[in-house]
C-alpha cells in the first residue's frame, strides 16, 4: 500500500464525498439492515443538496484520505451548531469516519481519527464525542482503543428503523 495523504476538502470534492459515502456506508451496514432501510437512508443522506449544504457549513470540516488519486476514506467533524446533538462550544463531534472495506485494517481510520484529534486541538476544544451503532463492534473496539468512553445513548434512524447508538467521548488534555 502506498502512503495515505489526508487533505481538507471543499465543494470541488462534492461528488467524491458523495460516492465514497454511499460506498462505505453500504459496505459497512448493508449486511445487517434491510434493503429498504438502506435505500431510504442513502437517498436522504447523500443527496447533492445535502452534501453541498454540509460542505458550505462553516462549522463542519471534511477531510479525504487519498491513496495516490484514489479516495479511500473520509472524515466529517462538526463544531457549534453543526453538531448533531450536544452543540457544546467546547466539543468537536466526529460525525463520520468512513473507510472503504478494501482499506480497513490498514490504519486509514487511525489517520482520519488523528486528523480529528488534531483539528479539535487546533480549535481549542475540551473533548471529542461521537455516536456509534451498538452493533458495530469493530468501530466500538477502535474508539475504546483510542480512549473513548460511553456516556449516553441515542436513537439513530435508518429508513423506518430505529437503532441504538452509543454516545462516546474522549476528554482532551
Amino acid at each position: 500500500m502506498s502512503s495515505i495523504i489526508i487533505s481538507k476538502s471543499g465543494e470541488k470534492d462534492l461528488e467524491t464525498l458523495q460516492n465514497i459515502g454511499i460506498q462505505t456506508f453500504t459496505e459497512t451496514f448493508a449486511e445487517d439492515n434491510t434493503e429498504e432501510a438502506m435505500k431510504q437512508y442513502l437517498e436522504k443522506s447523500f443527496t447533492t443538496e445535502k452534501i453541498k449544504s454540509e460542505l458550505t457549513n462553516p462549522d463542519s470540516i471534511f477531510y479525504i484520505a487519498w491513496e495516490e488519486d484514489n479516495p479511500v476514506g473520509y472524515l466529517k467533524v462538526n463544531s457549534g451548531k453543526a453538531q448533531t446533538e450536544l452543540q457544546d462550544e467546547t466539543s468537536l463531534e466526529i460525525e463520520r469516519i468512513y473507510v472503504k472495506k478494501s482499506h480497513q485494517g490498514k490504519k486509514v481510520g487511525q489517520l482520519l481519527y488523528n486528523q480529528a484529534l488534531e483539528t479539535a486541538k487546533q480549535l481549542g476544544k475540551s473533548y471529542l464525542w461521537l455516536g456509534v451503532w451498538e452493533e458495530n463492534l469493530r468501530a466500538l473496539q477502535f474508539y475504546r482503543k483510542n480512549g473513548f468512553v460511553e456516556f449516553d445513548k441515542h436513537i439513530f434512524r435508518l429508513g423506518d428503523e430505529e437503532q441504538t447508538d452509543l454516545m462516546m467521548k474522549k476528554i482532551l488534555d
